[in-house]
């Protein structure tokens, strides 16, 4: 693990749904409706100072504003025709902030979190987290014109949208070559995690109280001053993946390494994670490999649902007094990481691995005869070409 993804080394892949259940909703879905936010530095990763590390600009699909530049870069266009809905596929790839997204004049009806049919929602904004992907319609029933669309991050040089910073431009065909003047309007229904329903009803698993699951853990997230920590133990990468372990033998997870970053998960059980804000650099969005999650309590919420929540693989834990609470099931045998997506955060430890079902994790993955041969390849080649 490192910081590799911070310079650049990120992008995005979409699977297209030939079944999706809103394609009544909108007429255009290709790779022009993909959009993706992400934090620009300009210093490598590896030669940030010790400490917490700002970033200079936020990209729009690849581009965007610096401040202090004297000559203006170009910034992303998204071109619509006026009376055709679009589905954008909105992506947060950066290493560490969030967005808080608008476009202006325009509302967002959200469809998707996730990878996870939403039942439709119209929000005015929405704040989207390191690792979060979102898709929302947009309907293009405004005037032909240039708009901005917004992308404040929670974190940078400079927040603000002066001179295009932060910013892209929604362009309807027939408008002028130029950037908008639009200012933002009334942000009075922004989106709020908790009011995400999934489109198909999906029964929270286990019993409808805290703690109504077979296995149910507080997860500790600590700061020591140097490193991010999980159960008091911050996550150093094994030298052989914890896959290869068990693949080669490792038959429990006492077995497994790293000691201290393994939690073990009994297979075919409701598992229950309460996770507490709090802890310095959050709002941390927490990523679960393996599996999709029902989010029973939200940041920013003390209500709890148990009947027909969001369900997603990335949730913020919010700050201080929150306690997001997740359920999954453990049908997926393997071990899984569970970690902060602010890469930053990532490097310093923020992670620990979920050994589920660790006796079927093998057959559960098999591998071909080629597969033998990988390791005796690699060791024959010479020092210089491994």
């Amino acid at each position: 693990l490192s910081t590799q993804y911070c310079d650049g080394l990120r992008g995005p892949m979409v699977v297209y749904d030939p079944h999706d259940p809103h394609k009544q909703l909108y007429d255009v879905d290709d790779e022009s409706t993909v959009m993706t936010l992400a934090d620009w530095y300009h210093t490598l990763a590896r030669q940030e100072p010790p400490g917490p590390v700002t970033p200079d600009s936020t990209l729009i699909n690849g581009l965007g504003r610096a401040p202090g530049q004297t000559t203006p870069s170009e910034l992303a266009v998204l071109t619509v025709k006026r009376g055709t809905r679009y589905r954008i596929r909105l992506i947060n790839i950066s290493c560490e902030p969030n967005y808080h997204y608008s476009i202006d004049n325009h509302d967002l009806t959200v469809i998707e979190a996730d990878g996870v049919s939403t039942q439709s929602l119209t929000v005015s904004s929405l704040t989207i987290f390191a690792g979060q992907r979102y898709s929302f319609i947009l309907n293009a029933n405004q005037p032909v014109g240039n708009y901005w669309i917004r992308a404040q991050p929670n974190d940078a040089a400079d927040v603000t949208f002066n001179g295009g910073i932060n910013s892209a431009i929604l362009r309807y065909e027939g408008a002028p070559v130029a950037e908008p003047n639009t200012t933002a309007g009334p942000d009075n229904t922004p989106l709020l995690e908790q009011n995400i329903r999934p489109f198909v009803y999906t029964p929270v698993p286990g019993k409808p109280h805290a703690g109504g699951a077979d296995f149910v853990k507080n997860l500790l997230f600590s700061f020591n001053g140097s490193n991010f920590q999980v159960d008091n133990v911050s996550f150093v990468p094994p030298t052989v993946p914890i896959l290869l372990q068990i693949l080669s033998g490792a038959h429990t997870a006492q077995d497994l390494m790293p000691a201290g970053s393994i939690i073990p998960l009994p297979k075919n059980a409701v598992v229950e994670f309460s996770m507490p804000g709090g802890v310095v650099g959050g709002g941390h969005p927490i990523h679960l490999h393996g599996h999709n999650f029902w989010v029973l309590r939200s940041a920013n919420s003390s209500t709890y649902n148990y009947n027909d929540p969001v369900i997603r693989d990335v949730v913020n834990i919010g700050t201080t007094g929150d306690n997001v609470t997740i359920r999954f099931e453990t049908n997926n045998p393997g071990p899984w990481f569970l970690h902060c997506h602010i890469d930053w955060h990532l490097d310093l430890g923020f992670a620990v691995v979920m050994a589920e079902d660790i006796p079927d994790a093998a057959a559960a993955n098999p591998v071909p005869a080629a597969w033998k041969e990988l390791c005796p390849l690699y060791d024959a080649l010479t020092p210089g070409n491994q």
